[in-house]
């Protein structure tokens, strides 16, 4: 069986579409019986390990994203693969030359709804785009064989639309790196805080939906004895005294660190379409406190961590002060939960099962290439 994906989400500085990719070409290249390939934009056409870069021009601030501007190079590249089945993971112009290639290789394509599109254009543009985006969105995802979402959130959105054919197909944590064998004793000196303050950490951009605003007032109600890590870009500059703010990305293995050493996450997004952070903090042995909202309803379970009002950063005060009386094993709580439901190999199972699934009774398809 040859997978191919297709995807311009995947730069030096991406996110949670980039470590699912990267953690799934890994397993399913250790797979018997199956390829695995993947296309990226590039500066140029290169392949290296079966990952095929494709030229795309950068964007200006993009922070190392590329956007394919040309349909062909990408359809090309499928056609000489000659893969089994595709998966698509934006829904941009590679999702239509997913759909191109279909058409001249009879082959399915599985599209994975990793962000919502509709909801991210509202809070860049506003509401008047909202109807003509959710239209491009039910009408691309429409074509699709079969549609993957992370989250039963996302997948409720998707079929509101009218797409059918929506699974839901949960990410996963990468369990050695995020381990709470990570852990540092020396962070809180390291950042100059005392050694019984309580240490959060909040990582991932500084963007709107991410209402870090929610995360300082918190703070300044929890007062000294608590004390918050900000990691990642496009941090806010003026903090509360008990806020440290580390303002650029972080590779995993440094993440890793930082969130097996503090004693819980804060997370005050109500727009996360899974929210990985979350999973890393779980399984780096550290409970969650987050907002009821999103996909979080779905990842924070009672013995992992605590979830509050949204928009509300008294109770979210509250949420990690009652956190706290509860005890020491909620983090080893986290980290079972992790391991026994976020396994990227649990993950890439559940994967394989749908790609067996919709590629159906075309069992030759899968021979040639074994």
């Amino acid at each position: 069986m040859h997978i191919a994906d297709i995807t311009m989400f995947y730069a030096p500085a991406s996110g949670g579409v980039r470590t699912y990719l990267d953690a799934k070409h890994r397993r399913l290249k250790a797979t018997p019986g199956v390829r695995h390939s993947l296309l990226i934009p590039g500066p140029a056409l290169n392949e290296d390990n079966g990952v095929y870069q494709v030229p795309a021009p950068a964007l200006p601030f993009g922070n190392g994203y590329r956007f394919p501007l040309r349909l062909a190079p990408w359809r090309n590249v499928l056609k000489d693969l000659q893969p089994d089945l595709i998966e698509v993971g934006d829904p941009y112009l590679t999702a239509w030359a997913a759909l191109d290639a279909r058409r001249q290789l009879d082959v399915p394509v599985i599209g994975f709804y990793h962000s919502d599109l509709p909801l991210l254009v509202s809070n860049r543009m506003g509401n008047w785009f909202t109807p003509n985006v959710e239209a491009y969105v039910s009408k691309l995802y429409g074509n699709f064989d079969r549609v993957l979402a992370p989250s039963q959130v996302m997948a409720d959105k998707l079929r509101s639309l009218g797409v059918g054919n929506v699974h839901v197909q949960r990410l996963g944590v990468d369990l050695t790196t995020f381990n709470p064998l990570h852990r540092d004793p020396g962070l809180r000196a390291e950042l100059g805080i005392a050694e019984d303050a309580r240490l959060l950490i909040f990582a991932g951009r500084g963007s709107k939906e991410k209402n870090l605003p929610v995360l300082l007032q918190c703070m300044k109600r929890l007062g000294s004895r608590y004390h918050l890590l900000l990691v990642g870009s496009h941090m806010p500059a003026n903090v509360p005294a008990n806020v440290t703010v580390m303002d650029h990305f972080r590779p995993a293995h440094e993440l890793a660190r930082l969130l097996a050493s503090a004693d819980a996450l804060l997370h005050a997004g109500d727009q996360e379409t899974f929210g990985l952070v979350i999973l890393e903090a779980m399984a780096s042995g550290i409970p969650v406190v987050a907002v009821a909202a999103g996909a979080f309803t779905e990842i924070v379970q009672p013995d992992c961590g605590l979830l509050c009002r949204p928009n509300d950063p008294s109770a979210m005060a509250e949420a990690v002060r009652q956190l706290f009386a509860q005890g020491n094993d909620l983090g080893l709580r986290a980290r079972a939960h992790a391991e026994q439901h976020y396994a990227w190999d649990t993950v890439v199972a559940g994967l394989l099962d749908h790609y067996r699934a919709v590629l159906g009774t075309s069992a030759r398809k899968v021979v040639r290439h074994g």
